[in-house]
C-alpha cells in the first residue's frame, strides 16, 4: 500500500484512500503520513505513530506526536519536547521546552528561559546567539525576531543576510519576501530593500512576477513587482471614509502633516521624549492646554505612542530626534520651510520654460546654520539609500573614485568600508568641503566648483544624485568635466532614480527638483541623449534599490 495515496478521514479517527478506510483501528487524533511513509496518532493520553496498515511503528509511548521531517519527529513527554527517528528512540540528549519541525537539517527549538534557536539533527545549536522567535528555513533562510519586537532575514550560520528589521517578515518565495514596515504590507529583496514604494493591507507572495495585494480601503489588486497595478479585482469598501472624495481630500491636506511634523521638531518633542504630556509641555515651552493637541496630532500620524502613561516615539517617530543616527529633524524642517516657499512658484515654472529658481546651493551656502541642516539631512538619506550600494557599482577594489558632488563623504565611506584598498576624492563646494570629516583614512575632501575643470584623475567617477538638480545644458557640462577627469579606460557611474517610458512613478520628485533646484528626473533614453551630448556613451543601466538605478557610461 503506497502511503501517499493515504488521507485522514473527515472525522479524524483514521486514514481512508478514496473515502475508503485502510485499517479497522480508531484513533482519537491522526495527522497525515510523512516520509518515511509514518502517521502521528493519538489515543487517550498517548501518542505514537503508525505504518499504513495502522500498526504501530515502534512500543514508546508518548503525550504528543508530530510529523516526520527529514528524518524526524517532533514529539512531547511532560513537559520535554525533543525527536525522535522512525524507531521511536531519541535522536539526541537534549530536552527543550518546544520544537519545531526540521527543514533543510535545521529545526527552531525554545529553551525553558522562552528564548529560541535552531539545532542539527544531533541537538547541537547552529550559533550562540539566542531570539525572542525563530521560524523555519527555506532555501537556506529563516526568520528571526528580537527583544524590540522585529524580525530580519538569517542565513543557515546564524548570520544576518541584511541589517534591516520589520514589525512582520516571511521567508523568501521566488526570490521576494513579505514584509511589513511602518508604513505597511510590501515585497522586499534579499538585501531587505523594498522592491516598490507602495504600502499594502496585505500582500499575498509573488507568482509568476505577480501578487494579490488588499489596499487600506478594501480594495483587492493585482500588481507586477514593481508595484503597479495590473488588475484591479475588487473596488474599495463603500464607506464616506474611503471614497475618491475622501481620498483627495486627505491629499489636499498633506502640508498638514509637513507643518505639524516641523513644528513639532522646532519646539524640540522629540527629542524631550520619553516624557509625561505636562513635562513635554514645560520643557518645550508649550501652552498646557495646548500641548495635548499637538500631542494627539503626532500619535495620528504614528509618530509618537503612549506608554505607561507616558509619550514614547514610535519607530518612525525616532527619526526625527535632533540624535537621531539618521535624523530627519533637519529634512522637515527644510521641507517645511525654504523648500515649501519654493514649490510656491509651481504655476510660473510651469507657464515658463525660461523660468528657473534661485541656485538653492549658493542660497544655503549663506547661512552657516542652514548649511550644517542641509548637508545632516543630505548624509542622512545617504546613509539610508547608499548602505548596500557598493556591490551594484561593480567595483575592482583598488581604484581612484572621484566622488563628485559627495557632500560630507557618506557613499566614501560606504565604498571604502566594501574595498578598503579603494581611494576616494570627494569634491564639493568650500563650505561642505570645511565640514566634512578629515579622519578617514583613503578618503580626501577638495574644494571644486563642478562646473569648472576639477583638476584631478579618477579610475571611476560617481555622481549620486548630482545631474538631477540640474537642466539638461548644466548637466552636459558637469558630465563633460567628469569625463576629461577620467583616466583611460575610466567609468562614470551614476546614481538616480530612473523614470519608466511608460508610467508615472517618480512624477512627482521630478516637479519637486523643478521648483527646486531647476532640475529633472530622467528617463534611460533621456541619458542616453544626455551622455552624448558629453562625449560619452551610455554602456548599460541597472535597478540597485527600490529608488536608485546605476548608469554607467565611458568616453567616447
Amino acid at each position: 500500500m503506497n502511503w501517499r495515496d493515504l488521507q485522514p478521514s473527515a472525522d479524524g479517527t483514521h486514514h481512508v484512500r478514496g473515502g475508503t478506510a485502510v485499517y479497522e483501528t480508531r484513533f482519537d487524533e491522526v495527522l497525515a503520513f510523512h516520509e518515511p511513509g509514518l502517521a502521528p496518532v493519538r489515543r487517550g493520553a498517548e501518542a505514537w505513530h503508525i505504518d499504513p496498515s495502522g500498526r504501530p511503528a515502534y512500543g514508546e509511548r508518548f503525550d504528543r506526536t508530530f510529523g516526520f521531517y527529514d528524518g524526524l519527529a517532533a514529539v512531547r513527554r511532560g513537559e520535554s519536547w525533543f525527536h525522535v527517528a522512525p524507531n521511536g528512540v531519541a535522536a539526541y540528549g537534549g530536552r527543550f521546552a518546544w520544537c519545531g519541525n526540521f527543514q533543510e537539517q535545521r529545526c527552531p527549538v525554545r529553551q525553558a528561559d522562552g528564548r529560541y534557536h535552531h539545532i542539527d539533527p544531533t541537538g547541537a545549536a547552529l550559533y550562540e546567539r539566542r531570539w525572542r522567535y525563530a521560524g523555519d528555513f527555506r532555501g537556506g533562510v529563516a526568520v528571526v525576531q528580537d527583544d524590540s519586537g522585529r524580525s530580519t532575514h538569517m542565513d543557515q550560520y546564524g548570520r544576518l543576510l541584511h541589517d534591516r528589521w520589520f514589525f512582520d517578515l516571511d521567508v523568501f518565495h521566488k526570490g521576494f519576501a513579505r514584509a511589513r514596515d511602518d508604513r505597511g504590507w510590501t515585497h522586499v529583496d534579499r538585501s531587505g530593500s523594498p522592491v516598490y514604494e507602495r504600502r499594502f493591507a496585505m500582500v499575498e507572495p509573488f507568482y509568476n512576477g505577480q501578487a494579490r495585494v488588499e489596499l487600506d480601503d478594501g480594495a483587492i489588486e493585482v500588481i507586477d513587482e514593481e508595484g503597479t497595478t495590473l488588475v484591479r479585482l475588487r473596488d474599495a469598501r463603500p464607506t464616506t471614509e474611503h471614497t475618491p472624495f475622501a481620498a483627495l481630500s486627505a491629499d489636499l491636506v498633506g502640508i498638514w502633516r509637513t507643518r505639524t511634523i516641523a513644528a513639532a521638531v522646532e519646539l524640540g518633542v522629540f527629542d524631550a521624549l520619553p516624557a509625561s504630556e505636562a513635562e513635554i509641555a514645560k520643557q518645550c515651552g508649550l501652552a498646557p492646554a495646548r500641548a495635548p493637541r499637538l500631542l494627539a496630532a503626532l500619535a495620528e500620524l504614528a509618530l509618537i505612542e503612549r506608554r505607561d502613561g507616558r509619550w514614547a516615539t514610535t519607530a518612525r517617530g525616532a527619526f526625527l530626534a535632533r540624535s537621531a543616527v539618521r535624523t530627519l529633524a533637519d529634512a522637515a524642517l527644510e521641507y517645511a520651510g525654504p523648500l515649501d516657499r519654493r514649490w510656491a512658484a509651481l504655476t510660473t515654472a510651469l507657464r515658463n520654460e525660461r523660468w528657473s529658481p534661485q541656485d538653492v546651493f549658493e542660497e544655503v551656502s549663506h547661512d552657516a546654520a542652514r548649511v550644517d541642516s542641509h548637508h545632516r539631512m543630505l548624509a542622512s538619506y545617504a546613509e539610508h539609500d547608499y548602505e548596500r550600494i557598493a556591490p551594484a557599482l561593480r567595483l575592482h577594489g583598488d581604484e581612484h573614485v572621484a566622488d563628485a558632488g559627495g557632500g560630507l563623504g557618506v557613499l566614501g565611506q560606504t565604498l571604502i568600508g566594501a574595498h578598503p584598498a579603494l581611494t576616494v576624492t570627494v569634491l564639493d563646494r568650500p563650505e561642505v568641503v570645511a565640514r566634512a570629516p578629515m579622519n578617514v583614512s583613503a578618503m580626501r575632501f577638495v574644494a571644486c566648483d563642478l562646473f569648472s575643470p576639477w583638476n584631478t584623475q579618477a579610475d571611476v567617477v560617481v555622481l549620486a544624485r548630482v545631474l538631477h538638480d540640474w537642466d539638461d545644458a548644466r548637466a552636459a557640462a558637469i558630465l563633460r568635466n567628469a569625463r576629461e577627469s577620467l583616466k583611460p579606460g575610466g567609468r562614470i557611474i551614476v546614481l538616480e532614480m530612473l523614470l519608466d517610458e511608460r508610467r508615472v512613478r517618480g512624477a512627482l520628485t521630478d516637479l519637486h527638483l523643478l521648483v527646486a533646484t531647476g532640475g529633472q528626473e530622467r528617463t534611460a533614453s533621456d541619458f542616453a541623449a544626455l551622455f552624448a551630448a558629453s562625449g560619452l556613451e551610455l554602456r548599460e543601466h541597472s535597478k540597485a534599490t527600490a529608488l536608485t538605478s546605476v548608469i554607467t557610461g565611458v568616453a567616447r
